[in-house]
């Protein structure tokens, strides 16, 4: 069973190779997912990287949360279930636009 860990505080220039190459230190990675910005290509700062059992994620986490990458502070925890967003969308018909009186 795989297990998702959350990577943050990532400098721009970590590539997933350096992600792989540091957290095999801890175990099997199962993959790497550097997250980038749709509009720019840019990372976003963060990753998610998934070791092959709990045992390794939690060895990965007690090794690499503080870890000093690229002189950043990495923040390493176990990934949390996506949370659903709500709002924040533009909405026409709640916001009067759409229909235009002349």
């Amino acid at each position: 069973m795989d297990v998702k860990l959350y990577v943050g505080n990532l400098s721009y220039s970590t590539t997933e190779d350096d992600l792989r190459t540091l957290f095999a230190q801890a175990g099997a990675v199962t993959s790497v997912a550097l997250i980038n910005d749709r509009d720019t290509g840019r990372s976003k700062g963060f990753a998610f990287v998934e070791m092959s059992t709990q045992a390794e994620a939690e060895k990965a986490v007690s090794m690499f949360n503080a870890f000093k990458l690229d002189d950043r502070e990495l923040t390493v925890n176990k990934a949390r279930p996506r949370e659903e967003r709500s709002g924040g969308g533009f909405d026409r018909k709640r916001s009067g636009g759409g229909q235009r009186r002349y």
